[in-house]
């Protein structure tokens, strides 16, 4: 019996180890696409105890926790101590076998703190006063932990709204290691049909010095505007968080009809929302295509189902469903619009539903050019799918119909600056399912050349395909 976690956790054969220790481990990480705080990184921030850290905004341990029968308050009320959530914490956790959880938990307790024993209900004061007493220390402020994560850069999520005030600070300090990029997140421009489009409108007017937006064409202008802004900041990719993939285009009067309708809050049908989404989505990407960003495209989510809790928490709470919408007709008719008007970027597509593997890799190849290796990509196994099983499935899979050796690899998704770690259990899994397929006489034992691949994937294709310049 192999003992928990040991320095070959996850590595079954001779070759995996080999490709993960030699090339995998030592490899840098750009976290291309996350949700962390900038601010945090701008004012070095200090947490005040682990709970602060591990459990203040992640939905995937409020979500494991709340499946344990702990009452919300316990959760993410604010009338419970952080030391109690952080027990229901370690309480519920060891009944989660097969969880991510489980192993990022114990990962990020190894990597960080030193901690070797488990986190139960027999252990959570140690660990508490183990974990916080360290990070009472200068050695575990936000800077720090990305320096000692080996993290060369992090893109954040930002809205075209946004001012990107902490982005700049953080260069005007030039105190933390890692380069520190905003990513283009224009949802609330796509968003018509939902109550605050107007004043949204009316926010961007302000700040590219219009009085007033007045038609569909000043709108997409003026967001023009602020796509070149954040150009400027050194932004490299867009995100677009969208129910389902869908392609309706229409005229200009057409879409300018629709965005009167919105504009004053007036019902929008279905098909009406998805033509004005597709048109905007559209005009971006024109803009993506010009600045040579890539385009990210998060889909198949069902956000927020549970009504009387989204009324009390809010979004991102961990409440969200995967769907399963049909998207193969959407994501190739989309693309060949794009590719029609000559507007066809760098392109991610991430299925929340993992029976979309197929469809995305197949799709890719449908469109691929000589911009660069892999133009258009599946994305890593996101969200419900980023466990030991769903990232298997997801690149042998990519590897069985697209090039597994172009992929851009992992990301974090995180709002925790100890998620870091999520690389690590990617590299481990990877290097396992190319180790077994070299030692089952499935592809050669060319060393150098599987070493470069791992490497490729960890670090290096990302940088290239976002041109970072690393």
């Amino acid at each position: 019996m192999k003992a928990f976690m040991d320095e070959d956790f996850l590595l079954e054969t001779e070759t995996a180890k080999k490709l993960f220790h030699e090339h995998a481990a030592k490899m840098p990480i750009i976290d291309y696409h996350c949700h962390i705080n900038q601010q945090q990184i701008a004012e070095n921030y200090q947490f005040r105890n682990i709970t602060d850290a591990w459990l203040s905004g992640d939905h995937y341990k409020w979500r494991m926790i709340r499946s344990n029968g702990v009452p919300e308050k316990l959760i993410t009320g604010n009338e419970s101590s952080d030391y109690e959530k952080f027990e229901m914490f370690a309480k519920s956790l060891p009944r989660a076998i097969g969880n991510p959880l489980y192993h990022w938990t114990h990962l990020e307790l190894k990597r960080y703190f030193g901690i070797t024993k488990t986190l139960s209900e027999k252990t959570c004061k140690e660990i508490w006063d183990e974990c916080n007493a360290k990070l009472a220390t200068d050695d575990f402020r936000v800077q720090s932990i990305i320096k000692k994560s080996n993290v060369k850069l992090v893109a954040t999520t930002d809205d075209p709204g946004d001012s990107l005030e902490w982005h700049q600070k953080i260069r005007e300090q030039g105190t933390c290691t890692c380069k520190v990029i905003p990513a283009w997140r224009p949802d609330k421009a796509m968003k018509i049909e939902k109550p605050g489009f107007k004043e949204y409108v009316a926010h961007i007017a302000k700040l590219v010095g219009v009085s007033a937006i007045n038609s569909c064409e000043e709108f997409f202008n003026a967001l023009d505007v602020r796509m070149k802004f954040f150009d400027d900041q050194g932004c490299r990719a867009a995100d677009h968080g969208i129910d389902y993939a869908y392609c309706r285009i229409v005229s200009k009067d057409e879409l300018e009809a629709i965005y009167q309708k919105g504009i004053k809050g007036e019902k929008l049908i279905d098909a009406e929302i998805e033509a004005y989404k597709t048109m905007i989505l559209i005009h971006l990407a024109k803009g993506y295509t010009k600045y040579g960003w890539v385009m990210q495209m998060h889909y198949g989510a069902i956000r927020d189902p549970n009504s009387k809790m989204f009324k009390i928490l809010g979004a991102d709470t961990g409440y969200d469903v995967v769907g399963n919408r049909p998207c193969a007709e959407g994501i190739s008719q989309f693309m060949n619009a794009l590719n029609e008007a000559d507007a066809l970027p760098k392109m991610i597509w991430y299925s929340l539903n993992p029976a979309d593997n197929a469809v995305i890799a197949t799709a890719i190849g449908a469109f691929q050019g000589p911009e660069a290796q892999g133009k258009i990509q599946q994305g890593s196994a996101w969200w419900f799918n980023d466990t030991y099983q769903g990232m298997i499935d997801q690149m042998t899979t990519l590897a069985s119909l697209s090039i597994l050796g172009n992929f851009v690899g992992m990301l974090t998704d995180s709002r925790s600056f100890l998620s870091y770690t999520r690389h690590e259990y990617f590299r481990r899994i990877m290097c396992n399912l190319i180790g077994n397929w070299v030692e089952k006489g499935m592809y050669p034992a060319d060393m150098d050349f599987l070493g470069q691949i791992v490497e490729d994937i960890s670090f290096n294709n990302t940088n290239r395909y976002f041109s970072m310049g690393l």
